[in-house]
């Protein structure tokens, strides 16, 4: 039988986890959701205005906590009943969040929690495994050396700039610069362990599956995936903690995060951090185009780490690089072309694999399913290579189906019907893509004050 990550979490007791989902957290729903200003935004549409409102107080709101140990701030959770700050479903709250005036505080609070684990982190590991954030900080787990010893995709910095360019918050950006930097060093040093400029996943407990909760779950393409001890390191009590595979999405993620620190960086006068994301994002842009660029396939592919050969199957991750900036404009308009196809093209796009591939299903858990927050970062990254039309149905379709069949995790791609959790968090991708523009349908913007 398999599980995915959450479903994993639900169950994992054996992993140290009891008591995750405490009755009272629930409760907490209702207690500490605010009331979403009125007149924020403005909408042709009631319907959209309604989605927006809906998607503030559950998705948005409703999902903030307070401090509970180990995390000694104000917290943000993923919804469904699951206790614990993930790292890339929060960053698509906060960045919402950082709308609402007052709401400062907390958002340094949220990130906080991430740069006191790393503190914990590195008093009990040895130098090589310091600076790890991990996929999940959990309040009452007092295992947490031991599971979750595994990180996720790196958008942190993202998540940073995306609220600085809204609440113009520099005190944050001077918060999490530097360790920002240490996680984003410690995602290269453990996860490039060949130096190719390329990333693969891996877990210090040595479970396959958590190095697959490293990314999308059940991504097809990491169906062969093998863990390794470090090709190069060799300590007394290392292990099998390496993925022996490159997969597109985490590279192109770290890609998009260096960006943004970067970005950062060069805010706060830092031009020698500035210089230092620099040269690794070049690096990791050539290896990409390089190694995992297939014209044949019209998308980008993983790779075996130590061969460099493409795995074939293109998977949701194959679609990332769009959003980092990768491909060079002729191959995102060949990527362009393949969205369009038959087998990517299905009635809710895009499927988290193309419907061609044998292990396709339309509902199944990343292996056909549609997630608003991959949708939202596809159109986004289609849009800035100026394929503004693909991006818009991409868009307005996923605004369409949430109004119509309810916001919930992720979608059905042949019939829309939702599955997973209602109100997951970063369901508010929505509500993003409408903000950034994406759409054409769906009209949604911050109402200007006189």
């Amino acid at each position: 039988m398999h599980l995915h990550r959450r479903t994993f979490i639900r169950t994992a007791a054996t992993a140290g986890l009891a008591g995750l989902l405490d009755p009272s957290f629930l409760n907490l729903l209702a207690a500490e959701a605010d009331k979403l200003p009125s007149g924020l935004f403005e909408s042709p549409d009631p319907a959209v205005l309604k989605l927006a409102d809906g998607i503030y107080q559950k998705c948005i709101l409703g999902k903030i906590f307070p401090a509970a140990e180990p995390m000694l701030h104000n917290w943000i959770g993923p919804g469904g009943g699951y206790r614990g700050q993930w790292i890339w479903d929060t960053m698509f709250v906060v960045d919402l969040l950082s709308l609402l005036p007052g709401k400062e505080q907390i958002i340094r609070d949220v990130f906080q929690n991430y740069w006191d684990f790393q503190v914990r982190w590195n008093k009990e590991m040895p130098d090589y495994a310091h600076d790890m954030i991990p996929c999940m900080i959990q309040p009452g787990n007092k295992d947490w050396v031991k599971f979750p010893a595994y990180s996720q995709i790196a958008i942190l910095a993202w998540g940073v700039e995306r609220v600085s360019q809204r609440n113009h918050d520099r005190e944050l950006v001077k918060q999490c610069l530097q360790p920002l930097e240490r996680f984003h060093e410690w995602y290269w040093r453990e996860r490039d362990v060949t130096d190719c400029g390329l990333v693969s996943v891996g877990s210090y407990s040595g479970d396959i599956q958590h190095a697959r909760f490293e990314t999308f779950d059940y991504e097809c393409n990491m169906d062969g995936l093998k863990l390794t001890t470090h090709p190069k390191r060799k300590g007394e009590k290392e292990g099998a903690w390496y993925g022996d595979l490159c997969v597109p999405g985490n590279t192109a993620y770290l890609i998009i995060g260096e960006q943004s620190l970067m970005r950062l960086a060069l805010s706060m006068g830092d031009q020698e951090m500035a210089a230092r994301r620099k040269k690794k994002i070049d690096m990791a842009v050539a290896a990409m185009r390089k190694h995992m660029w297939d014209e044949e396939a019209g998308l980008f592919l993983t790779v075996k780490r130590d061969t460099m050969e493409k795995v074939p199957g293109g998977t949701i991750g194959s679609w990332i690089p769009l959003t980092a900036g990768v491909p060079t404009p002729a191959m995102a308009k060949r990527m362009a072309a393949t969205l369009q196809t038959p087998g990517w093209n299905t009635p809710l796009p895009v499927p988290t694999v193309n419907r061609n591939d044998k292990r396709w299903n339309s509902g199944a858990f990343w292996r056909g399913d549609v997630w608003p927050a991959t949708n939202y970062q596809i159109a986004s990254g289609l849009a800035s290579y100026g394929h503004m039309e693909l991006a818009a149905d991409i868009a307005d379709k996923t605004v369409a189906n949430a109004i119509q069949n309810g916001i919930s995790e992720r979608y059905d791609s042949v019939s829309g019907q939702k599955l997973g959790v209602e109100y997951l968090g970063m369901t508010c991708t929505v509500i993003t893509m409408m903000l950034d523009g994406l759409c054409r349908k769906h009209q949604l913007k911050i109402k200007s004050t006189p």
